[in-house]
């Protein structure tokens, strides 16, 4: 494994904050590293240092043999005045651009919907995401570094983007490093992790999934304080070991160790208590759509549409970028009249809105946060204890200091997490999230996931985000061609619903059929598992051998660090050849 740059000893100081103190990282040949972190912790910063487009204070940057590097960051300078063509492949001929394959797939995955010879300033804030994307992954590189790039993708463009980056290159070639809050996704495409915190950066084996169980063992041998952070981490584990998700996919990380954390974690909610108190608060009738149909002039966007929607309920709602989703919900609201059809509310029902723009917070921009918290009653219970509003929003992540803050001044996070504060304290029965995770970082996703599971009311969720809509909800709906679907195999089936629409078969591939075997012919992929098994076991202990080598290691030996972390790399990469061997054998196993 080639070492291709880094940073040594780096440190990096702004006039109100310390970003980086004596931080040393390597990246290798074949390396797809996930950057994850709380929001302003320098996760973008990060990127800009190995990049190049930051200097550091003390310390340096690295590089061999010079690698050719693409970024996408979270704002894009694109041409106003230019075409989306000429942004993407600029004076490149039709003739040359249009014969490459991987041109095209890049093309149709991410742009199919955006008009070629467009004007850049005529589009939508998220078909110019879309556009940057295309140009920055159409460009031959040896490194990739992108800065949110799942922000304004739906569902079916995150599905096509994690695989376009898992076949990018050959195995043990090109760089991935990807900063995202979009846990699955990283699950998809990391095979090791950074944290960034309070100065530095940790690093971390494996996926999403391999860095809260990481997270949680690092807890548990330490006896940290943060007990908060670990019981976050502890649940959402439960969820990853226990879920569909942990049994379809191979073992990113180890089960048994997994099991034997969470043995006494309780599920993430109890479902059936939490439909027994929201009937008492709701009654039996929620909202019913009785053969409603919605049309925009010569656009339907809901076709003959009857759907009922009970107390208790945990719906999610899954449809493309424009396909109707945010009229649904105003129907669904009564804020809409359908064109034909009628909606029945129940007489109880209290609704509450999280909307993708939080106008909801324009009138209250002037007050401090204290100021806004003292409107409320100064106790509610909530998970069975009695809190404060302010002890509520420290949940969240506020501390004392950012009380005194005016709300106008608050990020983007600060004030979705504010408003979903402010909507619990209404004690609504109905609650409808309107891609409730933008600008959340890992952590306060965690957190709003908590509370939701305790909410005992109906709530409907609109995001793009897939690992949430697993997570929070216990169905999911589909909005297809006008229709509303059940889709009971999630956001996978779903998938393959757009995919048999539209004919494509490169993100969802059908299911193979089982072949029928005999006693001897599974008797002897038993034997196989089993020695599979142990070869994991051994080359697992080589690499914790390596681990503690490099723990030893003198940081500033350079030369010597890079040879370590080679053998590491090579090691975790045999293993992980090994448990796709594992996987595969399981499957034919059955």
């Amino acid at each position: 494994m080639a070492y291709l740059f880094g940073c040594e000893n780096v440190h990096l100081e702004y006039p109100t904050k310390k970003v980086f103190d004596s931080v040393t990282l390597g990246i290798n040949e074949g390396d797809r590293i996930g950057i994850v972190g709380g929001n302003g912790d320098g996760k973008s910063t990060l990127l800009a240092l190995l990049a190049g487009s930051v200097e550091p204070d003390d310390g340096r940057v690295m590089r061999r043999g010079g690698p050719t590097m693409h970024a996408l960051g979270q704002a894009d300078a694109l041409d106003l005045e230019a075409t989306v063509a000429h942004e993407i492949v600029g004076d490149t001929p039709e003739y040359e651009w249009a014969s490459n394959a991987r041109i095209r797939n890049i093309i149709r995955g991410l742009i199919a919907d955006i008009p070629w010879e467009g004007r850049i300033g005529e589009l939508s804030g998220g078909q110019r995401r879309r556009v940057d994307l295309a140009r920055v992954l159409i460009a031959d590189c040896d490194v990739l570094m992108l800065d949110e790039p799942t922000n304004h993708l739906d569902v079916h463009a995150i599905a096509w983007l994690a695989d376009h980056l898992r076949n990018r290159w050959p195995k043990k070639s090109g760089v991935l490093l990807v900063v995202t809050h979009d846990r699955w996704f990283l699950d998809e495409v990391a095979l090791s992790m950074w944290e960034v915190h309070s100065g530095q950066v940790e690093q971390f084996e494996g996926g999403y999934s391999a860095y809260v169980l990481q997270r949680v063992e690092r807890a548990e041998a330490a006896q940290t304080a943060e007990q908060k952070r670990k019981n976050l981490m502890r649940k959402e584990l439960a969820w990853l070991s226990r879920g569909a998700r942990a049994r379809a996919t191979k073992p990113k990380f180890h089960v048994e160790a997994a099991q034997a954390l969470i043995a006494e974690e309780p599920p993430v909610r109890n479902s059936l208590e939490l439909k027994r108190t929201a009937i008492s608060r709701l009654g039996k009738q929620v909202v019913d759509l009785v053969s409603v149909t919605q049309r925009f002039g010569d656009n339907t966007v809901l076709d003959d549409v009857t759907w009922q929607i009970g107390p208790g309920d945990r719906f999610g709602i899954l449809g493309e970028n424009g396909s109707g989703k945010t009229t649904l919900l105003n129907i669904l609201q009564g804020a809409l009249k359908p064109t034909s059809g009628h909606v029945k509310i129940g007489k109880t029902v209290k609704f509450a809105l999280l909307s993708q723009h939080l106008n909801e917070l324009n009138e209250l921009g002037k007050l401090r946060v204290r100021e806004v918290l003292s409107r409320y009653k100064t106790r509610y219970e909530f998970d069975g204890k009695e809190l404060t509003p302010a002890q509520l929003l420290e949940r969240l992540g506020f501390d004392a200091v950012q009380l005194s803050a005016v709300v106008g001044d608050l990020s983007g996070g600060q004030k979705r997490r504010l408003m979903l504060m402010l909507i619990l304290l209404d004690k609504p029965n109905v609650l409808i999230l309107d891609e409730p995770d933008n600008d959340l970082d890992i952590d306060m996703l965690a957190v709003v996931e908590s509370l939701l599971d305790t909410w005992p009311g109906t709530l409907l969720l609109i995001t793009h985000d897939r690992h949430l809509m697993e997570r929070v909800t216990d169905d999911q709906f589909a909005l297809l061609d006008g229709k509303i679907r059940h889709v009971p195999g999630g956001v996978d089936e779903y998938l393959r619903l757009l995919d048999s629409r539209s004919g494509a078969s490169a993100v969802a591939k059908p299911e193979k059929t089982k072949p029928k075997r005999n006693a001897a012919g599974e008797h002897a992929l038993k034997k196989e598992i089993a020695s599979t098994e142990r070869k994991l076991s051994t080359l697992c202990g080589k690499a914790d051998k390596i681990r503690e080598e490099m723990k030893g290691a003198d940081p500033t030996d350079y030369v010597a660090l890079g040879d370590v972390q080679a053998r590491l790399h090579d090691m975790e990469r045999k293993i992980s050849d090994l448990e796709d061997e594992w996987m595969r054998l399981s499957e034919k196993l059955g």
